[in-house]
């Protein structure tokens, strides 16, 4: 799976983080936790989605990008417009997918990767 290095978290999941990842990637049941992913479809920015999705392998092996965790689904819904509202605020667009991408090249420069 792909997760985002800096990824975004909601307050329910932060000190639950790894422990979180770690069952995802090994095909565990997570309850009630949602992901946030970049979009399969091209004209959407984002999707959610319950983490539990991801037990069925063929899911597992086509999820996008997991950019976002969160407990419960308002949970989530606020996280996306986070996001979205931080892209905007930054960019003055809500081209997502391209403010993650200068986030992360942002971070290798300061750390000189």
């Amino acid at each position: 799976m792909n997760w985002y290095k800096k990824l975004y978290l909601g307050d329910n999941v932060k000190k639950k983080e790894k422990k979180i990842i770690r069952r995802v990637e090994r095909g565990k049941p997570v309850g009630n936790i949602y992901l946030i992913t970049l979009a399969l479809n091209p004209d959407n920015l984002l999707d959610i989605f319950r983490a539990n999705l991801l037990l069925r392998k063929p899911l597992a092996g086509m999820c996008p990008m997991i950019v976002g965790i969160a407990e419960g689904y308002q949970e989530a819904v606020e996280l996306v417009r986070r996001l979205v509202e931080e892209t905007w605020n930054s960019r003055q667009d809500t081209d997502v997918r391209g403010y993650l991408q200068s986030r992360l090249e942002e971070a290798a420069g300061q750390t000189g990767e």
